[in-house]
């Protein structure tokens, strides 16, 4: 651990480039903003939902869908693409594409993203895997959930199904989405720049990731051509670390949601990450997630800018629920969730540290409007 306090230094003194001095122009009027992002006449964003998801997951798949067919797509018609480490059923096409009028497009993951490659020792693997199990860690014990996690950590976003596209919006089997989506969140990331987008924030598993933080700092010491200047007012850095990089305070944005640019996934600095940590054979010796690796690499390479929380949009997977609180209109007429149960304000939500991050409330991250039968309710 010798040279944790040096990397460490490495996230703090990197120097700035051109792109990082340039100021980013305030957004124009936010009515004619507003009436771009709500207009379905214009030309699609080059995006789509991309789904990672197996043929026995069919129905949770298609309650997914038509959530969000119903809350957001059926105006706008994005595409979906499925992809499977196994080829798709009859069953699966015809009943995914019933769900839609939107293309869909179904991909296999090439085996070699999905298999052990040769630098990891299987015996050892499994005895690691045997020894979270034993601690009744989540999926400690499972060998496919960790080939997901490679996967979703850094291969997706290269599959060719995802060559024409800007951004992608991640989507799982069985999430629910509990507010009418009236405008699009792929037009918003467009016009505002954005690189990265979520609806929860809370904290990993310490016993999964024991490695993963020395890793990342002697990946940034080895590679601070990626690393954004901690000492920058928009660093992101305080969203992982409470000490200025010491350690990590296992925070981060739940990647079963998240909307993304696919041009920043693919980049060299993305995906040198990635390589380094893949190489350091935590996703198999331990229980590396994707959710902390994407969250630690934005962290660490973007900006304030780069993120936006779409607070609006309420969602919920498993027991964990984002329900907008506020404004009065918004939770009351545009969504059915009930607030109190929303995860944003639990012990375990990292959402309030990333509004003090941000220095900005809740309601700055609202991008619909109310509709004119809802202004009673302001």
């Amino acid at each position: 651990m010798d040279d944790v306090p040096k990397a460490a230094a490495a996230v703090a003194a990197v120097k700035l480039d051109q792109d990082d001095q340039q100021v980013i122009a305030p957004h124009d009027n936010a009515d004619e903003e507003y009436k771009r992002l709500t207009d379905a006449t214009l030309p699609r964003v080059k995006a789509a939902f991309v789904v990672l998801v197996r043929n026995s997951e069919l129905y949770a798949l298609r309650s997914s869908m038509r959530y969000l067919e119903d809350r957001f797509n059926h105006k706008y018609n994005y595409p979906w693409i499925f992809l499977n480490e196994e080829p798709f059923t009859e069953e699966f096409r015809n009943m995914t594409s019933m769900m839609t009028q939107a293309e869909v497009h179904y991909g296999l993951v090439p085996q070699e993203h999905w298999s052990y490659p040769d630098f990891i020792d299987q015996e050892y693997a499994a005895q690691c895997r045997e020894d979270l199990a034993a601690e009744d860690i989540p999926y400690g014990g499972s060998e496919s959930y960790r080939h997901m996690c490679r996967y979703q950590s850094g291969f997706f976003m290269l599959h060719p199904l995802l060559d024409d596209l800007d951004y992608y919006w991640r989507v799982e089997p069985g999430v629910k989405f509990s507010c009418d989506i009236d405008y699009d969140p792929f037009r918003l990331m467009q016009e505002r720049d954005l690189k990265y987008g979520f609806t929860i924030a809370l904290r990993e598993y310490k016993a999964t990731i024991p490695s993963l933080w020395k890793t990342t700092l002697d990946f940034a010491k080895s590679h601070p051509q990626y690393i954004y200047p901690r000492t920058r007012p928009d660093s992101l850095l305080r969203l992982v670390s409470d000490d200025n990089g010491w350690s990590y305070n296992l925070c981060h944005f739940w990647s079963n949601f998240e909307i993304a640019s696919v041009k920043y996934m693919r980049s060299e600095g993305y995906q040198s990450y990635f390589k380094y940590l893949d190489e350091a054979g935590g996703f198999f010796y331990e229980r590396w997630g994707d959710a902390p690796v994407h969250s630690i690499a934005v962290a660490l390479m973007l900006k304030q800018s780069d993120v936006h929380w779409f607070y609006d949009i309420g969602y919920k997977h498993d027991n964990f629920e984002h329900c907008p609180t506020e404004e009065k209109w918004l939770t009351n007429s545009k969504c059915y969730c009930e607030p109190s149960t929303s995860f944003d304000y639990n012990l375990g939500s990292c959402t309030n540290l990333f509004l003090d991050v941000m220095n900005k409330p809740a309601s700055s991250f609202i991008v619909t409007r109310p509709d004119p039968e809802d202004l009673p309710l302001l």
